[in-house]
């Protein structure tokens, strides 16, 4: 059995972009936004490229004010991305969602990094980066899906509780999805990179179910502080 990652090419990456080509044409047509998509798609590949450069001078340096750095960063950027929805950006918003993400994100990181994993050095970025990086991102998509549905209901009429539990509620849906989800339709980038690794798929699980649990839980709390943020001005 061959258990070594297969080698792709920017070529061969070009295969992929025949779907992303439909969805462009669907997505053009249907909401008649010519530049959205291009641009994430765009910046998607520029911070791509440029993070691959930065992460290997990073693991070769091998220092905890570099990881930190990085980490502050990732922080600052999801908090920002995370109010793109809302219509009625304030600089509050931003200052609640950087908390929220920072508190419900770190947070687990550090059940993760300290309790799960008890790595050492606590700073190992090959492991420390990855992992927060999925913490904060699914912490920052579940704060902009509420940011986004708290807005609607209150637009609708509906008072600060009624408000706070719908849009809680969907914050959620895609994760809960996805623990429904896991095993019978999908194979998750955790657990789908370590086995193309070779890594024992027993193995792979448990790095599963920690990648599910600490998704869920930072997510959860973000959105969570989140809200209660938002209390004092429609209470």
């Amino acid at each position: 059995m061959n258990t070594s990652i297969y080698d792709i090419s920017f070529l061969n990456l070009l295969w992929v972009m025949i779907p992303v080509a439909i969805v462009i044409v669907i997505y053009m047509r249907w909401t008649q936004d010519k530049t959205t998509l291009f641009y994430a798609l765009f910046r998607m590949l520029i911070q791509l490229i440029l993070i691959g450069y930065v992460l290997t001078y990073i693991f070769d340096a091998n220092s905890p004010y570099f990881v930190i750095i990085i980490l502050c960063v990732m922080l600052i950027a999801a908090s920002v991305i995370a109010l793109r929805p809302v219509q009625k950006r304030q600089n509050s918003l931003y200052l609640h969602a950087f908390i929220a993400i920072f508190f419900g994100g770190v947070f687990t990181l550090l059940m993760v990094v300290f309790g799960v994993l008890d790595l050492h050095p606590w700073y190992e970025p090959r492991f420390l980066i990855p992992i927060a990086g999925m913490i904060f991102a699914n912490s920052m998509n579940a704060v902009s899906i509420s940011a986004e549905r708290f807005e609607s209901e209150l637009e609708r009429g509906n008072n600060y509780s009624d408000a706070r539990a719908t849009s809680y509620k969907a914050a959620l849906i895609p994760i809960i999805n996805a623990l429904f989800a896991v095993g019978l339709v999908s194979l998750p980038g955790m657990m789908t990179g370590q086995i193309l690794s070779g890594v024992d798929p027993l193995i792979a699980v448990r790095y599963q179910i920690m990648v599910m649990l600490m998704i869920l839980g930072s997510a959860g709390i973000s959105v969570a502080i989140y809200l209660i943020f938002l209390k004092k001005n429609y209470v």
